[in-house]
């Protein structure tokens, strides 16, 4: 059997921390030799003895962690790249902002039903087959994007687009959790984000640069390029993770009894909802922010490419102190924690500006206030992510739909509200921001309850 086609065994990595109450309770033990094992071992200071792995093990890990990294830059760069070409877009397709900004929310939907559909495939057929036909239908409906003749076509395409782009995103969840538990799980994906941080730094950047040379159409021919790139990566070299014994046999029935008891553990549920209201934070300044720092503040295109990719740098450092410095020393809740009040305090300053409160101020504090406001990110993403995944195994693929599900739900509903007042005012934006931050705050206290985690492991948040 080809590399590219090798399987890899469904391992975990010993983070320090048993499975919580109410969770999965079907746990295979870890097996020895795998990187899982591996990472978890060092993770947990040595408790777990596995043999070391081969070199040929290393390779393979290295190369699964690049690959998910791809896959969970597909969502920024479909988005990213675009948001240059926003204003031309309503000036091309003589559609208003807030009609345009339907094409971000129209492909935050479809990422969101997608990932419904495509997690509890893969936990029944595996990683593989699922991803793969997603890329495959991802590739030609962008493609289409380029050729649209209205932007009610447009929106169309876009919703196609994020119902097979959600391939990438769910099944790349359900991979990690594949391989890696508890803290180790922690640490994997801020390495995920320091990879896939990269997209949202340079994708602006590559967009202001195609606006240079072509209009807003050439975005999507080179998403298209890089679709193709992507696919053909995944077919040679991404191994199967989920061992034929642990797939899921049932149809329907049980896949919704699997997310029904996913949604019955309220500490689950109460880190999908955080996650999923901070992300409508997150969104907010995506659908806003090209026409708040070019329409309002008079930005170029290129110097908004700049600022966004500024903030992106500060997202993925900050994600790397979370997992080099954060994870192992500090319960994750109590991080998680710390991100939320970041993200509340930025947002209010950002809505006293937009309001006057500080009288006229220029582009530089709004920068500075929605610089501080995503750096957070780095620290809210990753660990609500792993504190929500820790609560399952064997459902992994159904519960990584739930997490991004709720997300990209929530994203598009936020998307056009920050549109409600006119490209002439910040003032939705800000609101929208700190709206959403005040109530993923109140789901982590009122349904997480942190602090009923005395016995937990440090970093392992349960």
């Amino acid at each position: 059997m080809p590399e590219g086609r090798a399987s890899i065994p469904n391992s975990t990595a010993a983070g320090g921390s048993t499975a919580p109450p109410g969770a999965d309770p079907a746990v295979p033990a870890p097996r020895a030799g795998s990187p899982a094992a591996e990472a978890g071992t060092a993770a947990a200071g040595g408790r777990t003895a596995h043999p070391a792995p081969g070199a040929g093990a290393r390779r393979t890990s290295l190369l699964v962690t690049l690959v998910l990294g791809g896959l969970t830059a597909t969502p920024p760069l479909a988005m990213d790249m675009y948001l240059p070409a926003l204003p031309q877009v309503t000036e091309s397709l003589h559609a208003s902002a807030a009609t345009v900004q339907l094409t971000l929310t129209a492909c935050l939907a479809g990422m969101a039903l997608g990932q419904l559909v495509v997690g509890p495939m893969s936990d029944r057929w595996g990683r593989r087959r699922p991803l793969l036909v997603g890329l495959a239908v991802y590739v030609v409906v962008t493609a289409l994007c380029a050729f649209a003749p209205t932007v009610e076509l447009l929106v169309a395409c876009r919703l196609a687009q994020g119902l097979a782009g959600a391939a990438g995103i769910v099944i790349a969840r359900a991979v990690a959790r594949d391989l890696y538990d508890g803290v180790a799980m922690a640490r994997f994906f801020s390495t995920l984000m320091l990879i896939s941080g990269v997209a949202p730094i340079v994708a602006p950047l590559i967009g202001g640069q195609v606006l240079r040379v072509t209009d807003w159409r050439g975005v999507f021919a080179v998403l298209v390029v890089v679709g193709v790139l992507l696919t053909a990566v995944v077919w040679a070299k991404l191994p199967e993770t989920l061992a034929p014994a642990d797939r899921h046999g049932g149809g329907v029935g049980e896949t919704f009894g699997s997310m029904r008891r996913l949604l019955a553990d309220r500490s689950f549920t109460g880190y999908m909802l955080t996650g999923g209201f901070t992300f409508a934070a997150l969104f907010a300044y995506v659908a806003a922010s090209p026409f708040v720092v070019q329409e309002i503040y008079g930005a170029s295109p290129q110097t908004f490419s700049l600022l966004f990719g500024l903030n992106s740098i500060g997202l993925v450092i900050v994600g790397q102190v979370n997992g080099k410095v954060l994870v192992g020393r500090v319960r994750l809740d109590l991080v998680l924690g710390l991100g939320l009040a970041v993200v509340v305090a930025a947002a209010a300053v950002l809505l006293l500006m937009s309001l006057g409160v500080f009288g006229e101020v220029g582009l530089v504090p709004v920068a500075a206030a929605l610089f501080v406001l995503m750096s957070a990110m780095g620290i809210t993403m990753p660990n609500t992510q792993t504190l929500a995944l820790l609560r399952t195994r064997r459902s992994a693929g159904s519960a990584s739909a739930l997490l991004g599900t709720t997300s990209f739900l929530v994203g598009a509903i936020a998307s056009p509200l920050v549109g409600v007042a006119g490209e002439d005012t910040a003032v939705p934006m800000a609101v929208v921001q700190l709206a959403s931050a005040l109530v993923a705050l109140a789901c982590f206290l009122g349904m997480c309850r942190p602090w009923n985690r005395s016995g937990s492991t440090k970093g392992g948040g349960v």
